[in-house]
Formats: C-alpha cells, structure tokens, sequence
C-alpha cells in the first residue's frame, strides 16, 4: 500500500488555498491548509510534510521568509512560491533560499499538478542519493571482509605447512643444546669436546630452519599488514 503524500497549503486567501486543494486532493494527496506563516511553521514543527505550497502576501511572516525558515531547517522539503506579486526582486530570493518552483497568480491546474510532480521528483532523488550514500560504506566494508577471508583461507594453508616443517629441525636443535649443557655439567672434562661436536650440529639446524621460519614469519605479518589496509 502506498504512503500518502501530504503536501501543506499557506495562503491567507481562502479562494487560492480551496483551488490548489481542490486540484491536489483530486491526484491523492493529503492536503492541510495554514492561514499565515506562523501557523504554518507550528504545523511544519509538529508533522512530516512531502511539500510546502506558501504565498509571499500574508499577515506576519512572509511566504518568503517561511520558505527560508523551511530550507534551513528542513532542505530537503521542497516549497513551492504562489504569489500576485511576481517582482524579479522575490523571484531571486526564493531562488537564493533554493525554492522548488516560483508560480505566478492566476494559477491553473496544469501549473498547480506539473510543480506538484517536479517538487516530488526532486525529493524523491535526494532520499535516493541519501540511501546510496549510506549503503555505500556497508557494501565497501562487506567487500573488504570477504578479501580477508579469502587472503586468510589462502595464506595459513602454506604457513602452518612452513611452522611444520621448520619445528623438527628447531626441536632437534633444542634437544641437542639442552643435552650437551646437562651432559658438560656431569662431566667437566667432557665439556669442550661436547660444544664441539653440538655446536655445528645446532648452528645447521638452525640454518636449515632459519628459511622456513622467516619464510612463515613474513607471510604471516605480510597477510596481517595487507587486512589491515
């Protein structure tokens, strides 16, 4: 079911306000009519309005000041100037305050229903440009996690292999050094023959291992530096 529009009415003329309310309620509108600014800008404070439809001539504040009043706060609401009095003059500062449309008394149904469709067309895109923008970055950050769990998939495959085929030669070396020192503790004079015999076997343990070590140390701070960017 679709939302109703409703679209508000400041004229302190009853004749022009009943006309465009004839002619928009008549497309499915829902139209509220206010008699002066100030009214209109109690009902703008209190309810959601599509479009503001405001003459300049009114008691108190002018059609134009309420346009201005509206787009500062609201500038996404379209209004739509009505006025008798159509000077180049007020036609610049509704344009300066960013107006939707500035229609000149007498009105007709075509000028009333073709600013109605253009003022809703333009708040339509600017609702549509706002959802694009916000579900911009949520798409980027779903694309961005995707490439993580992928790189992750691919990357601790070869790394854990290179972990496992670096610790027997890092064990062996350990086991080695750790028995040469406690087998030097027991026996002192054995101590110098012991180092030179465990020593090279560690230092080619270790350089047998060094590669696989490094090798799996850069991929994996390579593949945590790359899911961080």
């Amino acid at each position: 079911m679709s939302v109703v529009r409703k679209i508000l009415v400041v004229d302190d003329d009853p004749v022009v306000s009943k006309s465009i309310n004839r002619v928009l309620a008549s497309k499915g509108y829902a139209v509220i009519s206010a008699h002066d600014g100030e009214e209109a800008l109690n009902k703008l404070n209190t309810e959601k309005y599509d479009l503001v439809f405001t003459d300049i001539k009114m008691p108190g504040i002018s059609g134009l000041e309420v346009a201005e009043r509206v787009k500062a706060s609201q500038p996404w609401l379209p209004v739509v100037i009505v006025t008798g009095y159509g000077t180049d003059a007020y036609e610049a500062r509704a344009a300066a305050a960013g107006v939707s449309g500035f229609l000149r008394k007498p009105l007709s149904p075509e000028m009333i229903d073709g600013s109605t469709d253009k003022a809703l067309h333009e708040l339509d895109a600017t609702a549509a440009a706002v959802t694009v923008e916000v579900a911009a970055p949520i798409e980027i950050e779903k694309s961005e996690s995707r490439t993580k769990n992928v790189v992750l998939f691919l990357a601790a495959p070869f790394i854990g292999l290179l972990y496992v085929m670096a610790m027997p030669f890092v064990a062996a070396g350990m086991l080695i050094w750790i028995g040469g020192k406690a087998l030097a503790k027991k026996v002192p004079i054995v101590k110098p023959l012991t180092m030179t015999i465990v020593a090279p076997i560690l230092g080619f343990a270790m350089i047998v291992a060094a590669p696989f070590v490094g090798i799996g140390l850069l991929g994996w701070y390579g593949t945590r530096a790359l899911l961080k960017q």
